[in-house]
Formats: structure tokens, sequence, C-alpha cells
């Protein structure tokens, strides 16, 4: 059973069509849940699939895959794009992180189940249908209305020599500022550990967030991802796109999580690419009930770069404030980059 409808992957120009959801509930009863896909083929050549609205509160990356879509002309591929840019369509429409019909966290859902929920569908269709049609993969994220993420290119390091070498590339073409790597199956239910199960090359982004669209963000995506299109040989290269700049690499610490220290009202001190120190005042939490009692300090407990801010002021036991990164050793370039 295909869950794909009113597309012919292999007939050339711009076609759109949908993945159906099916759903049973008060609203949704004997319909579908058409998440919008979009196919640009030119001549033969390489395949690339982009997706973003993974979070439906992540607008920065659905922004680039728009403007990429209407500013893209078929005839001019030396290959094709697959482009999903409200991918978790439910929660699209709804500007929140996980799907308001099941709950469900499309990133943690693969590879998902044709016969589950309407998340493990998409991700069955996505892993399942257009997954096995890719040469290269980019999965465009931000912190959504939660966090503020460094503009970062998002890779899970290995998990083979060559595939490490493949990511690398897409990664320095891509050109963001910076460039942000965690352990291979960081996630066992994330899109990009079913693209390494699948052997496909595969990156992702962390373009800021904050439940906004920051404009040199998307401006920087959209140049960069005209790069790694060029890079493929499926985009010509443009005249007026950028080379790629520098990027600084660091590796996101398993131990990075800065936890609140009581409830309240969160004030931050450090800044987004800050460098802290061990024991630096780092942020400040003032109860909100109780006015005798002094503000909490938060401190760092470790050396580290301010990778990833927590957005939403009011705070509980448990809440992520920060999340610190460190310079990867074998590509650190100088912080002046």
């Amino acid at each position: 059973m295909t869950r794909l409808h009113g597309i012919d992957l292999d007939a050339p120009g711009r076609r759109i069509g949908a993945i159906h959801l099916t759903h049973s509930d008060n609203r949704h009863d004997n319909g579908v849940v058409p998440v919008p896909v979009a196919v640009l083929s030119g001549a033969p050549g390489p395949t690339a699939l982009l997706v973003a609205g993974t979070h439906g509160d992540e607008y920065e990356g659905q922004v680039v895959l728009h403007r990429l879509l209407r500013e893209t002309d078929p005839e001019r591929l030396t290959g094709r794009l697959i482009v999903l840019p409200a991918l978790n369509l439910p929660a699209v429409r709804t500007a929140s992180r996980v799907s308001p019909l099941d709950g469900g966290n499309l990133n943690r859902s693969y590879p998902g189940n044709d016969k589950g929920g309407p998340t493990d569908q998409v991700a069955h269709a996505l892993a399942g249908e257009l997954l096995p049609h890719a040469d290269l993969v980019m999965d465009l994220h931000s912190g959504g209305s939660s966090s503020h993420y460094l503009p970062s290119v998002f890779v899970y390091d290995g998990p083979t020599p060559e595939a490490w070498q493949a990511k690398r590339r897409l990664t320095e073409q891509m050109g963001l500022p910076w460039t942000m790597v965690v352990p291979a199956r960081f996630e066992p239910g994330s899109f990009s550990t079913a693209a390494d199960d699948a052997g496909v090359a595969m990156i992702s982004t962390e373009l800021g967030g904050g439940g906004e669209v920051n404009p040199a963000f998307v401006s920087d995506a959209v140049h960069g991802l005209r790069r790694v299109l060029a890079g493929a040989g499926i985009l010509p290269a443009e005249p007026d796109t950028p080379p790629a700049p520098p990027t600084r690499w660091i590796d996101l610490l398993a131990d990075g999580a800065v936890y609140t220290p009581a409830r309240g009202l969160f004030e931050p001190i450090a800044r987004i690419g800050q460098q802290v120190e061990e024991g630096d005042p780092i942020g400040r939490v003032h109860p909100v009930e109780e006015l005798a009692r002094p503000s909490v300090p938060v401190l760092a407990h470790r050396t580290g770069i301010v990778a990833v801010v927590r957005r939403p002021p009011l705070v509980d036991l448990g809440d992520a404030l920060y999340h610190l990164a460190a310079d990867r050793p074998d590509t650190a370039v100088p912080a002046a980059c």
C-alpha cells in the first residue's frame, strides 16, 4: 500500500501531491490528512530529499524550502528534488512540536509503522517510500518555540568513515557559521538514524529558533542549500550565491545540559555562542511567589560554549536552561571564524 497520491516520481517537470494519513477521531472520520509533497525533475541525475516542519513550531526551514520551490525551474535541474516543507502537517497547522492528533514526536518515530497512528504513518512513508530514492537528504530544523540554537549544521558522527566524509562534504558546502556534531545513533528513532541505516548521506540544521524567522539565518540557509545542490550536480552554480564560509566544528557535550536549580523566572546571563568557564554565573532564577527569597544563581558546571539557550522564562525543576558544547579537536578553527 502506498500513501503517496498524485505524484509520479519519474515524470519530468513540477508535480504536487500528498502523503495521505488516515486517522479516525471527531474531526477526521472517513477523511485523510494530506501532507503536501512537491517533486521537481529535470534531466537524469541524483535525487535530493529535502524536508522541514518535522516539528511544527520550527519555521525557518519551512520558509527556506518554500523559497526553493518557488524559485527553482525544473528545466534547469540535472536530477530530482523531493520536497516536503510541512512534513508533520498536523503539528505545522497548530504550531506545535508534536502532533496534536496522537502526541507523537516525528523525529523519535522512525522507521515508523504504516498501521500505526498519523506520526508513525508519516515516518513510514518517508523512510519506506521516499528515502530509498534519495542520494542525499537534508532535514531543516531550528530551536522552535522552546529554544534558541546556534545557527548550525547538526550532524550525526559516522557511522562509517566513508559516510562521515560524505557528511563533511555536505556540511562544508552548506557553510553555516557552526557545525554541531553528536554521536552516531544519537536518537535511535530519528530521521538521521534512518538515513544512516539506509546508507544515505544526510545532514540537518538548527537555524536559530525562538518561534520566529530570522532573515539572516534564512538567507544563509538558502545560499547553503543551493551550494549543496550545485555540489551534487543537481542545480547549476548560481553567480549570486557566495562561496561557502568556514564553519566552526563543535561537539554537543553529553554532560552539557545545565538544569534549573529552582522553580521561577529564568534570567539568562550567558549569551548564545559565549565561552563559559566552570563556576561562571550564567543566569539566575527568581522565585515568583516567594518575594523575600533571594534569586538562585545558575552556575556553569563545566567549561564550554553556549550552544542552546532556553526561550520560555518560566521554568520548573527538570527544565534545561542551556546546553554546552566544545570545539571538536580534529576540525577546530580559530574563534574569530
